[in-house]
């Protein structure tokens, strides 16, 4: 496998003191040891991978998903739990520009849709997400960041229909949202959650209904005979009619000449304090239950969670290894305690990152890829993939049963999908987008 980041990265250790892991139990599961056969193949067992199966075994196709590690293992069990709007990177001028303020309303339409999506598989599969926060909640980094909310009450009444509520600086204090910050927007859209207790939900669900998930099965080839795809891993094979490639930041170069080059993973970084006290909460001044983020370019997204501890996370460094690591989970704690001073000496006993994935268009892909035949793809969520992640499994497996969607499927999402410069080394893009940002965020 041709990864773009070192070893490190795709290993055990960025995720081993992940405070997700504490709260839910992994079930056991198999790893492939022989042949199988079925209609279609998964490969990727996080939101995508997961809600594309049960939504296909709903409607009786045989299906099978292959997982490197475990379900939950990679970005989908160790993200910030926004179950929000999100999931493209595009504004609504450029969007209207590329595709039409039609397919813009459509986008917009998709993002609500997946929303509601992840609150009815909740609800019907009744799984316990320890949810909270009524929307969520942008806040003003800069003074004239507020200029930029208050246009955005307009856009988002335009795009998503809701009335999204102005909080003013001199307001924050009595809402429970004190802290270095000029303002806010809350938008009535989204709930925060525990993403691995929500996903081993819905993995459940999806074995009920038919689908069989193989843990510690790795994809490693893919090759075709006839009209069918034969997938090798570690430890056996997977004739299938159709594939879809659902490994989003943690995808390989070489799995399809399709993929190759046509992704970017980042690294994102979370920390969790240990359970806050009311003296401490009101020290701070934060008691909202809120899921909240700032207006910067490299912004940073927190939540004060049901039991308490509060969750912090922003971009991860651009390096991996050990001492990378290290760095970047300092750097994350060196902005809570800016935003939190009254918090310095609280224990984070929790760090831990992940890669999400950006695409060059900055718009998620879900499709056919169009060198293969029956060979589908869904990622690049821009950080947003509980919500998108899970609607977009649901969306690629209208498409691979050639089936109508009862739910928006705009051009925007379509592709093309295109490459970035510098191939493999595409990397090297990176800290200068970052700094570009860094200088835009003062």
């Amino acid at each position: 496998m041709k990864h773009i980041f070192g070893k490190f990265a795709y290993g055990d250790a960025p995720r081993l003191n992940c405070w997700w892991n504490q709260t839910c139990e992994i079930p056991t599961r198999p790893p492939l040891t022989e042949g199988q056969s079925c209609d279609v193949a998964i490969i990727g067992g996080g939101f995508t991978g997961i809600s594309a199966a049960l939504h296909l075994a709903k409607f009786g196709v045989k299906t099978v998903v292959l997982e490197n590690h475990y379900v939950g293992w990679g970005a989908s069990g160790r993200n910030g739990g926004f179950c929000c709007l999100g999931g493209g990177r595009l504004d609504d001028t450029a969007l209207d520009k590329q595709f039409g303020r039609v397919d813009r309303l459509a986008f917009r339409s998709a993002e609500m849709a997946a929303i509601n999506l992840v609150d009815a598989l909740v609800k019907q599969y009744d799984i316990d997400v320890d949810r909270h926060s009524s929307g969520e909640t942008e806040l003003a980094h800069r003074a004239r960041d507020m200029d930029y909310l208050r246009r955005r009450v307009s856009v988002i009444k335009e795009n998503y229909g809701l009335d999204a509520t102005l909080v003013e600086k001199h307001e924050m204090a009595a809402l429970g949202t004190s802290g270095p910050f000029h303002g806010a927007l809350t938008v009535p859209a989204g709930f925060a959650l525990n993403p691995l207790k929500y996903l081993t939900g819905i993995a459940a669900a999806a074995e009920k209904a038919g689908a069989i998930i193989y843990h510690h099965t790795g994809a490693q080839r893919i090759t075709r005979t006839g009209n069918k795809h034969q997938i090798e891993t570690s430890s056996g094979r997977v004739t299938a009619d159709k594939i879809i490639l659902a490994t989003n930041g943690y995808s390989s170069e070489d799995l399809s000449p399709d993929l190759s080059g046509r992704y970017m993973p980042a690294q994102s970084s979370v920390i969790v304090t240990r359970p806050l006290s009311d003296d401490e909460l009101e020290q701070a001044g934060w008691t909202s239950p809120q899921m909240v983020y700032d207006t910067r370019n490299l912004l940073h997204y927190f939540r004060l969670m049901p039991d308490r501890r509060m969750l912090f996370g922003m971009r991860g460094g651009l390096m991996t290894g050990p001492k990378a690591e290290a760095r970047a989970l300092m750097r994350v704690r060196r902005d809570f305690e800016l935003i939190f001073p009254a918090w310095k000496g609280v224990e984070t006993p929790y760090g831990w990152s992940g890669m999400v994935c950006l695409a060059r268009n900055q718009m998620p892909f879900v499709g056919k890829l169009p060198q293969s035949e029956n060979l589908y793809a869904s990622l690049c969520y821009h950080g947003n993939g509980v919500a998108m992640g899970s609607y977009c499994g649901a969306l690629i497996a209208d498409v691979v049963l050639r089936r109508p969607s009862q739910t928006p499927y705009p051009e925007s999402m379509k592709g093309p999908f295109v490459k970035f410069e510098l191939g493999r080394l595409r990397r090297m893009l990176m800290p200068i987008a970052y700094l570009g940002f860094a200088i835009a965020d003062r």
